[in-house]
């Protein structure tokens, strides 16, 4: 995505700000990197960064499918999604390229084999609600 990513995370500890103190470093240190690579300065993500604890497998999945959706809002990746070289999606149901730092097995043990998870992926109405409405407001209807 241009202008933002999504990262599902599981915090180790239960402080509840291990995970914010991660991403808001790797997000200052690739600014800093990229502004100073092209000359740049100001911000790259689009708005500032949010946490949603999930709390039930259904809020996993259905995470999990809208992340590896949302390539399709992208014109050329629409229904091409799991190709997207900057998802892990492929890691899922291919070759796993990232090893012990991406966990699957979290999600996909939640279904009998990996076509399975494919199938979900490709039904699931993640990523066709309405754009006003925020993954927020649909996790936690």
């Amino acid at each position: 995505m241009p202008n933002h990513f999504h990262l599902l995370a599981q915090e180790k500890t239960d402080n509840g700000n291990g995970i914010s103190r991660y991403l808001q470093r790797i997000q200052t240190g690739y600014a800093k990197y990229f502004n100073t690579k092209y000359r740049k300065r100001g911000h790259l993500f689009q708005g500032s960064f949010r946490a949603i604890r999930v709390e039930t497998d259904e809020q996993l999945l259905y995470l999990s499918a809208y992340i590896h959706r949302n390539p399709r809002e992208l014109k050329q990746w629409k229904d091409k999604e799991i190709n997207y070289p900057w998802s892990s999606y492929q890691d899922f149901v291919k070759n796993n390229r990232w090893e012990e730092l991406l966990k699957p097995g979290v999600i996909l043990n939640q279904f009998s084999n990996t076509n399975s998870y494919l199938k979900f992926i490709k039904t699931n109405t993640a990523k066709l609600q309405p754009r006003e409405s925020s993954i927020k407001d649909i996790l936690f209807e």
